[in-house]
């Protein structure tokens, strides 16, 4: 079975090439193409294609706004952007509105081939340019957000949880750190208080979760 491909680009020349190339391939189908936004979400509704080939930059409706209604219409369609636009905000903008993948329009002919069928077996593809931005994108998220022990806790703090975590007494830890049983309490309460689990059965599960102990 063929896959059935929606060209939607402002740029008939873009369209045509496209179209020649893809028409090539044994089993694909460019079942039709628009030049607008509006165009193509009404266009993609009624014929229902396996993939839309999505500018981002386009008159009257834009290509995220349009690829957001095409999947709160239809969410087994893939949409493919395909950009001049290597802005993480563009990128950002059509992934979250459901874009399966992002490849940028100097990206060859035969990555895009390889990003139609990866799309189509439930995948995301990015170039490996848009891969780059996306995961230092993430990144910077996952820092700005962090929650993890490392971020809460203190060097010291982290070293007394897993301790505890692993059974210790609190005066084994205290002998083995070399410091006053009063001193590893203080911890444990402030350990606690950071991270609002109050037993040691609580705190166990989170040194686990966070990777601090293997038990």
């Amino acid at each position: 079975m063929s896959i059935k491909i929606f060209l939607a680009d402002d740029h008939k020349i873009v369209r045509d090439g496209l179209r020649s190339l893809l028409e090539k391939q044994p089993d694909m189908e460019v079942v039709a193409e628009a030049e607008d936004g509006r165009t193509t979400v009404r266009q993609v509704q009624k014929l229902l294609p396996d993939v839309v080939i999505m500018d981002i930059s386009m008159h009257d409706l834009n290509g995220i706004e349009a690829t957001r209604q095409i999947i709160a219409k239809s969410p087994r369609i893939k949409v493919l952007a395909l950009s001049m636009h290597s802005d993480k905000r563009f990128i950002a903008g059509i992934l979250s509105a459901g874009a399966s993948g992002y490849l940028i329009k100097d990206s060859t002919f035969k990555e895009l081939i390889n990003a139609i069928r990866a799309v189509v077996s439930d995948q995301i593809y990015l170039s490996p340019r848009i891969a780059g931005i996306v995961t230092e994108d993430y990144v910077n998220y996952l820092t700005a957000t962090d929650s993890s022990a490392s971020s809460i806790l203190t060097v010291r703090e982290r070293e007394i949880l897993q301790l505890l975590a692993e059974g210790k007494t609190t005066k084994q830890v205290a002998s083995q750190l070399h410091v006053s049983v009063k001193t590893i309490e203080t911890h444990r309460h402030r350990i606690m208080d950071k991270l609002g689990i109050y037993s040691i059965a609580e705190l166990t599960k989170y040194a686990v979760r966070e990777g601090l102990t293997s038990l």
